[in-house]
């Protein structure tokens, strides 16, 4: 099971990333002012806190089932146009037909019933209201992950099946594309957003990975001690290193939208 109880270190490991995708996210979703919104698997309140500062709205709820996490955003923001719940995206505290843009930033993926889900975004939503979310490309160009897994693969069996391009199939363009049409969404858009993931040296790189916090650390911290020193090397020599020892990656999110 994949492990978020620590949104400080979740946030040194994507978070990071995450705040600056959101940006143009939100550019992408073009919205106008005064409305309520509704941020799904908030996490540590990246994406509503780019929403209150960004979009002016009226209102914005989250809901995430990680007290931990919460906690991060309830300490980090205190804009009183913002209200969060403990709440999965399956069982939402909202009224039907109660707000007018729903997002989800990197959750989608790790929903369990997402087709039920789904349903439960379209009951809340207002007649006409974009419901839209986005995910890593963990397949393709989240570089992050892929130098992670590719030297995991090619060191122990076992990282095969763990490796986040194989366990979520449905983080490509054609897959969210149909996930959202198939759930009676009406105008559905699909894009990649690609952002520079910069890391200063390759102990930027390498430490959020000890973390434990999401899928790769969490492998990461499993292996034994000298095995993760063999991938740390294994990384180190296939990274695109600078000579001022900088690291120049980009991080790819898939992002759709579709109207109620």
């Amino acid at each position: 099971m994949d492990k978020w109880n620590n949104a400080r270190q979740y946030e040194s490991y994507v978070g990071r990333w995450s705040r600056l995708t959101a940006i143009e996210f939100l550019k992408w979703l073009n919205q106008r002012e005064g409305l309520i919104w509704l941020d799904v698997g908030c996490g540590t309140g990246a994406l509503t806190e780019k929403i209150l500062n960004t979009q002016k709205p009226k209102k914005v709820i989250g809901v995430d089932p990680s007290e931990s996490q919460l906690q991060f955003a309830l300490e980090n923001i205190s804009d009183i146009r913002a209200e969060f719940y403990t709440a999965g995206a399956s069982q939402l505290p909202l009224e039907t037909n109660s707000v007018d843009v729903i997002v989800s930033g990197l959750v989608l993926n790790f929903i369990p019933d997402i087709e039920h889900a789904l349903g439960e975004l379209k009951k809340v939503a207002r007649n006409g209201a974009v419901v839209s979310g986005y995910v890593w490309d963990y397949a393709g160009r989240m570089e992050m992950m892929r130098y992670f897994w590719d030297a995991a693969v090619s060191l122990y069996d076992d990282a095969a099946w763990k490796d986040e391009g194989v366990r979520f199939p449905m983080c490509n363009t054609e897959s969210i594309d149909n996930l959202f049409k198939d759930a009676g969404f009406k105008s559905v858009e699909v894009i990649d957003i690609d952002i520079p993931t910069v890391f200063k040296d390759f102990d930027d790189y390498w430490t959020p990975f000890l973390s434990g916090v999401g899928p790769a650390p969490g492998y990461c911290m499993s292996l034994s001690e000298e095995n993760r020193a063999r991938l740390k090397e294994k990384i180190y020599s296939s990274l695109p290193i600078k000579e001022d020892g900088s690291i120049h990656l980009i991080a790819t999110a898939i992002a759709v939208k579709g109207v109620k």
